[in-house]
């Protein structure tokens, strides 16, 4: 059920394995061809783990696209995405390990979802400086 209309998706991406700042630029493109134009991107930050221990620090950003596809439809396209670059399995029950690109759904205009496999906006965005600084870089 597309409509026409173009929303507004936030979403954050994040890498600690591999090429990190390759990986987030992967991504973007691929964000770019299947779920919208990327209008907005922040810059690349550099972050501790968070929620894990682990050797490998963090590259971070969060893009902005027009889409005009549904909530669901943006999360089946970035966990395609996902796997598509080599993510294998998601973090479940607050159990965070490293990864090649993970990429989240932060905001989707202004609309609220709660479903156990999609929460808008994201749960646990404003505890996560990782999120919350590149978002405010393109955030109106």
């Amino acid at each position: 059920m597309n409509s026409e209309k173009l929303h507004r998706v936030f979403l954050g991406l994040g890498s600690n394995l591999g090429d990190k700042e390759a990986n987030i630029r992967n991504a973007i493109s691929l964000i770019s061809e299947r779920v919208g134009l990327v209008v907005r991107q922040s810059s690349l930050i550099s972050t501790e783990p968070w929620g894990f221990e682990s050797d490998h620090r963090f590259v971070n950003a969060a893009v902005l696209c027009e889409t005009t596809l549904t909530p669901r439809q943006v999360l089946h396209a970035t966990q395609k995405i996902e796997r598509e670059l080599g993510r294998t399995h998601k973090s479940v029950g607050g159990h965070y390990a490293d990864r090649l690109i993970d990429i989240d759904i932060l905001l989707y205009d202004e609309l609220r979802v709660d479903e156990p496999d999609l929460q808008i906006p994201h749960p646990l965005m404003l505890e996560r400086d990782f999120v919350m600084i590149p978002l405010g870089e393109i955030r109106d």
